[in-house]
């Protein structure tokens, strides 16, 4: 049996994929499998991948989903003590999963997640531990008033909340929480995750000695139209925490300062970020499922 299951998630990127797996098996020694969703894959792509890793187990799904569904697809299969999730836009420059597999035999018996950190390509800080998130410095930061810090400890230390780019969970943990909450189409499932096993009597860390570098400013979405309105409702569901009273007064808060890009966008003549705010406004005031948002505006791109 494997002792840790590494899950991915790849949206037809082969050229994400490709060194993303390479960087894996050259840099762990653990007992590991590899489940990789291929999602929405061209069957050349597909086939092509197969037959340079065929150590690699492929799931392929070709229906509009989620990250959450995505990777719960992978999740209930897997077979490993703990659980590695890992975008596909990544690389490991080091022993980053062995490292991080070994803080948890120094940790106490509560400790369910340990995240790395994470490098930018230039290998500049990106993250490192996130502390508390609460709701008001969300709508804070839709008026870019404010920044999450991306470096808050030093070492292996406990912090509030991990990316989903990359962690390692136990697995009978992830199980127990129900794995991703599918509610969330692409935002905040992570932090969804981490508060849930913090509520539940579990503790998140972070080992800053343990490296991802992840290429995310190199791979930005072709679909941020469908992408954020999605993120946004997702944001405004979470932080409510099931209050419409909540949401409404969230709603007013983050609905202005989305206009105002989207005013701004339009007198600017750029038209991918107008079309992006405007159905983010569109979105805010909703019954429609982050689902039901993405899918309406991915089949308008």
């Amino acid at each position: 049996m494997p002792f840790v299951s590494i899950i991915i998630v790849c949206m037809n990127r082969p050229d994400n994929l490709r060194p993303c797996l390479q960087s894996i098996k050259k840099n762990t020694t653990a007992d590991y499998e590899i489940i990789v969703v291929a999602y929405r894959f061209s069957p050349d792509n597909l086939s092509a991948m197969e037959a340079e890793f065929p150590e690699v187990r492929f799931i392929e799904n070709n229906a509009l989903s989620g990250f959450s569904e995505n990777n719960n697809m992978a999740l209930k299969e897997a077979r490993g003590e703990f659980c590695f999730i890992l975008n596909d836009d990544t690389e490991l420059p080091g022993p980053a999963i062995d490292r991080l597999l070994e803080d948890f035999g120094k940790l106490p018996e509560d400790a369910a997640i340990v995240s790395p950190k994470l490098l930018n390509a230039d290998g500049s800080l990106q993250l490192c531990g996130r502390p508390d998130y609460p709701a008001v410095n969300y709508v804070r930061q839709q008026w870019h008033r404010y920044k999450e810090p991306v470096d808050n400890g030093s070492g292996l230390f406990r912090t509030f909340n991990i990316s989903g780019a990359a962690f390692l969970i136990r697995t009978d943990v992830f199980r127990k929480l129900g794995w991703f909450d599918e509610r969330y189409y692409f935002t905040p499932e992570d932090i969804a995750l981490s508060t849930m096993a913090r509520k539940k009597g579990w503790s998140v860390w972070c080992d800053s000695e343990a490296e991802v570098v992840h290429k995310w400013r190199t791979t930005a979405s072709r679909i941020a139209p469908a992408v954020r309105p999605a993120a946004v409702r997702g944001s405004l569901i979470f932080f409510s925490d099931g209050s419409k009273l909540r949401y409404l007064l969230l709603a007013l808060g983050v609905w202005p300062a989305e206009m105002g890009k989207r005013i701004k966008a339009r007198l600017q003549g750029r038209k991918a970020d107008y079309i992006t705010y405007r159905n983010i406004t569109r979105s805010i005031f909703t019954r429609r499922t982050p689902k039901e948002i993405f899918i309406r505006y991915f089949h308008e791109l």
